[in-house]
């Protein structure tokens, strides 16, 4: 293998896995360092210039990063399922535990001129709204609701996430000087086209949720509701009961709400029935286990076939039992078991088997080209329509995903409306910021705690049964107190605190791969790469993540380490006897909109948050 060469953002970026994996490449190291020294406010706005509502999505994220962390792959004491690092429930910590960070928002610049106006109110137009404000953009954001958030608002129950913690985190987005146009949704682009914008962000999610044309579905008129709208209904106090028996069709997020909203709303026997598998269901594991431990049943490989019904009144649903087959390429084919349909009464049937885009504002004529799908035809990377000053992101732009997506792309969309408007390439994005430095004190002293914590992850409270099922808006989780939040973050194995080797001081006295309790390094002859794989001294399985691999050293062997099971412990930084470890502390800032991101680069208007 050729020497590993470290300088392109990615290399080091990869190893930090929990970053790597986010959307966002939030630095999760980084403020969970933060969290555990109790430096709340830093916390917190660290995870406010990535993610931008560090409250809501210490609550409601669908975690990308805890998968990819470390400590899961590592960790022994927990037996045959170690778990990660609770990294989004300590961003709760760093919302909750905050004494005020308003005064550390960032500073407006004057008004450049430019106008930009962003249709829908949710996550990825905020984002867009809080990376051009500062900069003398005047931002306008349409909405047809009443109150700032999207789908945060409309969707996701208040047993889950407190109005009022939506209420701070777009308060600091709208007190930025942004117009907001409450209760004025947009019906004709042309329209608003026409006002003289200087470009158009398009953020209005999938407002659409699909039906479902089984036979009875037309007979029906009332107790079928789609699951999207009716959540809405019950966020915005429209719906405040339901009947005893409810069947909940789908095995996403949205099924997860619509049931345990049931439950609180007077459902007695409620029910969720999916197509798919347990293990398929699209719903994060989390939320499944949730529904579970609140008494809800959940019905798989049931595929709906009729909506049973007397005089038009709903009184149950057929169901035909199916199992899942697999074929060469892995795709999934639902067969026939051949046992009788089932048939299971209910008085009422929420449908959440998916999200469309809907776009009828959008007037043919205009040159925004849409595929097959009915999604915006989009130039990869830059999120620029056909129509060049329009542009999309969050469920608007690929369909439905989720909260920390949507904020991503609206960074992203953020930084092609700057640039477009400055009359630079939006398809050119500049390279991510980064730094290493040294974290070395003293001969084996670092100025982070190196020490792994063997505690097995820790439990965030609930509130009682009794009282969190009687109500719709009493918040379930409680959250991490202080001295539970200190001992979580101390899980964290610091993963950007990287090793750094320098072969030059290297006398191969071998001390570093003897003392290295994970068997990461090893000396060794080059060879290929699977041929090196297999000879260290615990092979590296894991082809995704990189090996460090030096140039020959005095012998003619080279320096292979594993990144995948690191523990970031600095064993061999402090065993060299030369110094020809060192543990530097890696940083990457993605670029946002602002003079770093433009081709004239100048000093940028928006000073680091922490």
């Amino acid at each position: 293998m050729q020497p590993t060469h470290t300088d392109p953002p990615d290399y080091f970026h990869k190893v930090v896995d929990c970053q790597w994996a986010c959307p966002a490449h939030t630095p999760v190291p980084e403020y969970i360092r933060l969290i555990g020294q109790g430096r709340y406010d830093d916390a917190y706005m660290i995870n406010w210039v990535s993610n931008v509502f560090p409250g809501v999505l210490g609550r409601t994220c669908d975690r990308p990063c805890e998968p990819a962390c470390r400590r899961g792959r590592v960790e022994e004491s927990n037996g045959a399922h170690p778990e990660p690092v609770a990294i989004c429930r300590l961003k709760r910590v760093a919302a909750d535990h905050k004494s005020g960070v308003k005064l550390r928002m960032p500073t407006i610049a004057p008004p450049n001129g430019k106008r930009v106006a962003c249709v829908g109110a949710g996550p990825s137009s905020l984002t867009v709204a809080r990376d051009l404000a500062p900069l003398g953009y005047e931002i306008t954001v349409f909405d047809g609701e009443t109150q700032a958030g999207g789908f945060i608002r409309s969707q996701i129950p208040r047993f889950r996430l407190p109005e009022s913690v939506i209420d701070e985190e777009t308060g600091y987005i709208l007190d930025m000087g942004v117009h907001f146009r409450s209760g004025q949704r947009v019906d004709s682009l042309r329209s608003l086209l026409e006002q003289g914008y200087d470009a158009v962000f398009v953020g209005s999610g999938a407002p659409r949720g699909r039906d479902l044309d089984i036979p009875g579905r037309r007979e029906i008129g009332d107790n079928i509701h789609i699951g999207i709208d009716w959540l809405a209904s019950v966020s915005f106090g429209h719906v405040s009961q339901i009947a005893p028996r409810v069947i909940v069709l789908g095995g996403g997020n949205t099924a997860m709400d619509c049931c345990r909203s049931a439950r609180r709303l007077g459902g007695t026997d409620v029910k969720v029935i999916v197509r798919s598998g347990f293990d398929e269901m699209k719903a994060s594991p989390w939320e499944k286990e949730d529904a579970l431990h609140e008494g809800i049943p959940i019905l798989n490989f049931h595929v709906p076939k009729t909506f049973e019904h007397n005089n038009g009144k709903l009184t149950g649903m057929t169901f035909e039992v199916v199992r899942a087959e697999y074929d060469a390429q892995g795709r999934r084919h639902l067969l026939p078991t051949g046992e009788p349909d089932v048939l299971v009464p209910c008085d009422v049937v929420l449908i959440a088997v998916g999200q469309e885009n809907a776009f009828p504002w959008i007037e043919p004529d205009l040159g925004i080209a849409f595929d097959r799908w009915g999604l915006p035809q989009l130039t990869e990377g830059t999120f620029q329509s056909t129509l060049p000053q329009v542009f999309f992101g969050g469920d608007a732009a690929y369909g439905p995903k989720n909260i920390i997506t949507a904020v991503a792309q609206g960074h992203e969309a953020a930084v092609s409306i700057d640039r477009f408007l400055h009359g630079e390439d939006v398809r050119q994005r500049p390279t991510p910021r980064t730094l290493l430095r040294s974290t070395k004190m003293g001969i084996h002293e670092w100025s982070y705690d190196n020490d792994v914590s063997n505690d097995a992850r820790f439990k965030v409270p609930w509130a009682q049964a009794e009282v969190a099922l009687a109500s719709i808006r009493v918040e379930v989780e409680l959250g991490f107190d202080a001295g539970t939040a200190f001992k979580e973050a101390s899980r964290c194995l610091n993963c950007d605190v990287q090793t750094v080797f320098n072969r030059a001081t290297c006398i191969e006295c071998d001390a570093c791969a003897d003392i290295c309790p994970m068997d990461c390094i090893t000396f060794t002859s080059n060879g290929e790469e699977t041929d090196l794989r297999g000879r260290l001294k615990a092979p590296a399985r894991n082809l995704a993540q990189d090996l460090l691999v030096s140039a020959p050293l005095k012998t003619g062997r080279v320096m292979v380490k594993d990144e995948d099971v690191c523990l970031h412990c600095g064993l061999c930084a402090e065993r060299c006897p030369t110094g020809a470890w060192d543990m530097q502390k890696f940083r990457l800032d993605t670029t946002q909109a602002g003079p770093l991101c433009r081709d004239t680069r100048a000093t940028p208007r928006m000073p680091e948050a922490a």
